[in-house]
């Protein structure tokens, strides 16, 4: 892309014939090949461009023949010839271009978060720094759930997924990505924008999920005189597949060692088994798991926090035994001072003696 008349190189020839002798060692210089892209200065032997914009994506190798002949280039005159090689050094004139407008990938719907879920390639014929290209979704409806990562060493960008995916809640998106060349060079912006956009179709596939409990843990409460086999609660869970398979629920006994409650597998309602002593234990912490009949490998789990609430059931008792001394005489109402003396004294004495 250089302008008409950049200078290349030069080239020197050396003549041994006396040079104060005629034109035997006055040399002039011409092009045998390499027209019309080059020419040379006949004396100076200044080797310029001859023909602008030349571009390195057409042709990047020319061979140029340069002939110098003594005798001022008379006839007659000997000569002798060099074969220059000229390489066009690359410069960025060209935008990045995808490979296809249209890219389509597929992805399950419990693909781990940070998956790459496929790459799209924007090509530049220039080369080095100059080919290299920042990737960007710049619109699309999935703007939020995936981002697009550059691979400095291939080139292209890499989609991967941010946020999860629900094959249930929606089954497609569609993003708009754009490649950008990293560095621009200011001579050439009238040959831009260098940049270019593709459409991505991501379809989502639906998996197999585990049963999704309807809270994250449940608090129940239930009085210490409860009935056996009396409900105290009830958990529930559902698969959240399109193909919905029915759930068994089970208490996991590690968490309920004494086996004080129950659960029917069916409707996940939890039942006393044994009596409840809150003056025991106030607090009981089980886990309740659900598992899909088509598929048992499909589970889940969820804390259950079971409060015991009191009753009356403990009648009140004095800490101990007490003995009070009454004189026969005594009127009703009346409080003996002389016992009263006497009980203190009788306390003093303990105090000072022991």
């Amino acid at each position: 892309m250089s302008i008409l008349g950049t200078s290349v190189t030069n080239v020197t020839a050396t003549d041994a014939d006396d040079p104060v002798y005629g034109n035997s060692a006055k040399l002039v210089y011409s092009i045998l090949e390499g027209q019309p892209y080059f020419s040379i200065e006949p004396e100076t032997a200044i080797i310029k461009t001859a023909l602008p914009n030349m571009d390195r994506e057409a042709k990047e190798e020319y061979l140029v023949v340069i002939q110098a002949k003594d005798m001022g280039g008379h006839s007659g005159g000997l000569s002798g010839t060099t074969t220059l090689t000229v390489t066009l050094t690359d410069v960025n004139d060209n935008p990045p271009k995808f490979a296809q407008s249209l890219y389509h990938f597929s992805v399950p719907e419990d693909v781990v978060l940070g998956t790459a879920i496929g790459r799209v390639k924007a090509n530049d014929q220039d080369v080095g720094e100059n080919a290299q290209s920042s990737y960007d979704i710049i619109d699309g409806d999935g703007t939020a759930l995936f981002e697009i990562t550059s691979d400095a060493q291939a080139q292209d960008g890499i989609i991967r997924l941010r946020k999860p995916l629900d094959f249930e809640t929606k089954k497609s998106y569609t993003l708009k990505v754009e490649a950008a060349n990293v560095h621009i060079d200011p001579r050439f912006s009238s040959r831009g924008p260098f940049k270019d956009t593709a459409t991505v179709k991501i379809v989502v596939e639906d998996a197999d999920e585990p049963p999704v409990f309807s809270s994250p843990t449940y608090l129940l409460e239930v009085h210490e005189n409860a009935a056996l086999n009396s409900v105290i609660g009830q958990v529930t869970a559902r698969d959240p597949d399109i193909t919905s398979s029915p759930i068994r629920f089970s208490i996991d006994r590690h968490t309920d060692l004494e086996r004080q409650f129950n659960i029917n597998a069916d409707d996940g309602k939890i039942t006393l088994a044994t009596p409840l002593d809150r003056e025991l234990s106030v607090w009981h912490n089980i886990t309740i798991i659900a598992t899909e009949i088509r598929n048992h490998s499909q589970i889940s789990r969820v804390p259950v926090a079971i409060k015991v609430l009191d009753v009356n059931d403990n009648a009140p008792e004095f800490a101990s035994e007490y003995e009070a001394f009454l004189c026969e005489n005594g009127k009703p109402g009346q409080v003996n001072i002389s016992m009263l003396l006497m009980m203190n004294m009788f306390v003093y004495n303990c105090l000072i003696f022991n």
